[in-house]
């Protein structure tokens, strides 16, 4: 992999609110896409925005990124966060998502993105390989388990931490919560949460979450469970772009109730992977700045393994 200079994304959001119609050719909306993706943290990237402030700027620091605080967490994090899907794709090497992981951490990102499941373990793995050397401690870890019963997600649970060769994990989720039903399964008498809160005693999880990116129904259905078992989401993560707004929207139904709860949203699939981009509706910073512009904790996106080379 080639060590690429990249501009500090508040250079890319500041150039492009001084003039977005510029036809300069450093104009981040005339930058292609893997120019894009350079600029805004080098590639499989998650883009992250936190709550709290009308100003992005406000919160720019020194090194060039932007932080924000994770909801109610009293957790500062930047807005562009590192995916954990693509870096254990083949297509990529293994040194090659190391070198990545540990150059976002030099350039300011602070949260990384992962999942018992992705890569049936490998992005797991070269991400606990790429923490070692005094990484681990400049980063907010967040990982996601799929088990629904107590013993299989205390099993994930105990697994993620192997792989990624830590004693904690800062925010576990249950992830893709899509089924009506999945609520129901996680809070049932032996269920995943059961295994959630003993770790978080034992210290092995720090903060709480769920994901799920089908039916906001699902997601309000999972808050419903929650307070009628007493138990406070920390984080929950969903879709959130340019057209999610016209059908089913999170942003409209779910979005609301979580500021009003002060649970941390996390967005996900800004660019409709990728069909968004695809259909030429809006370019890549247009689609960026809405989502950086949503009252939510998170931003995450995943770019193409390929773009990373």
């Amino acid at each position: 992999m080639h060590s690429q200079k990249t501009q500090p994304i508040n250079e890319v959001i500041q150039m492009n609110n001084r003039n977005p119609n510029s036809t300069e050719e450093n104009s981040p909306s005339k930058l292609g896409r893997r120019e894009f993706l350079t600029a805004t943290a080098g590639a499989v990237a998650a883009a992250l925005l936190a709550a709290g402030s009308n100003s992005l700027l406000a919160e720019s620091s020194d090194d060039g990124m932007i932080h924000r605080t994770l909801g109610r967490t009293g957790e500062r994090v930047s807005i562009i966060g590192l995916g954990g899907w693509h870096i254990g794709q083949p297509s990529i090497s293994e040194h090659e998502s190391i070198q990545l992981i540990r150059q976002a951490i030099d350039r300011g990102i602070t949260f990384m993105d992962n999942c018992w499941d992705y890569n049936e373990g490998a992005s797991e793995v070269r991400m606990g390989k790429a923490l070692k050397d005094g990484y681990r401690q400049k980063v907010f870890l967040m990982d996601k388990i799929d088990g629904r019963t107590k013993a299989e997600a205390a099993r994930q649970i105990d697994t993620c931490l192997q792989r990624l060769q830590t004693d904690r994990i800062d925010l576990m989720q249950f992830h893709e919560v899509i089924r009506l039903e999945d609520p129901d399964r996680i809070f049932a008498e032996g269920g995943a949460v059961e295994a959630m809160v003993e770790a978080q005693k034992a210290g092995k999880v720090r903060l709480i979450g769920f994901t799920g990116h089908k039916d906001p129904s699902v997601h309000l259905r999972m808050l419903d469970l929650a307070r009628k078992h007493n138990f406070h989401f920390d984080a929950m993560q969903m879709p959130l772009n340019v057209m999610d707004t016209h059908f089913r929207s999170f942003e409209r139904e779910v979005l609301p109730v979580l500021n009003r709860e002060g649970i941390a949203p996390l967005g996900m699939k800004a660019f409709g992977h990728p069909f968004i981009l695809h259909s030429n509706t809006v370019k890549p910073i247009e689609a960026l700045h809405y989502c950086l512009n949503l009252p939510i904790a998170l931003r995450r996106h995943a770019a193409a393994p390929r773009m990373a080379r």
